[in-house]
């Protein structure tokens, strides 16, 4: 039974009610609907902590789905889950191929500086003060690409390079 069927919150149904809405009264293809309903379960998986399913519903997407915006969100979902489980590695691949399709997505560069942020932080904890630095060095380049794309998010981030002098800027916008 797809997932759509299964779904036992009202906000999750009355999401999947105008998903399909929205399906049927867009000029799509069929492939270009499908896709999206694969990604709509990948979604509904992942927000239920159900990995698993919504990596395959996310893999089934990214093979249909053609409009690289839309494939910069597949391939950002990816990154949080394998995220999520620890794997940061294959996380900053993902996000890497979705800041490729798409730079300016400020929640993909955000993640991708909360990694190298982490990777810092294990190194200082290892007593490699030079590895951190280059860590932090380029947590802090792409937290601003990410502040230029959305100055009033990321604040934690905006203080952090303010008070660590890796920001020259007090203010983004």
């Amino acid at each position: 039974m797809p997932r759509t069927q299964r779904n036992d919150n009202f906000i999750d149904k009355s999401f999947t009610v105008m998903a399909d809405l929205i399906l049927k009264l867009l000029p799509a293809t069929r492939k270009e609907k499908v896709a999206f309903a694969y990604y709509r379960d990948g979604m509904s998986a992942q927000a239920d902590g159900e990995y698993a399913e919504a990596l395959d519903n996310y893999n089934e997407a990214l093979k249909l789905e053609e409009d690289d915006n839309d494939r910069s969100y597949i391939l950002y979902n990816i990154g949080l889950i394998h995220a999520s489980n620890g794997e940061h590695d294959r996380a900053l691949d993902y996000y890497f191929q979705s800041i490729e399709i798409n730079p300016r997505m400020p929640q993909t560069l955000n993640n991708v500086a909360v990694i190298f942020h982490y990777k810092g932080e294990r190194a200082q904890e290892e007593g490699n003060e030079e590895e951190a630095e280059e860590w932090f060095d380029q947590a802090a380049d792409y937290w601003k690409r990410a502040i230029r794309n959305a100055p009033n998010n990321y604040i934690e981030a905006q203080n952090w390079m303010k008070i660590t002098g890796r920001s020259q800027v007090d203010v983004f916008f």
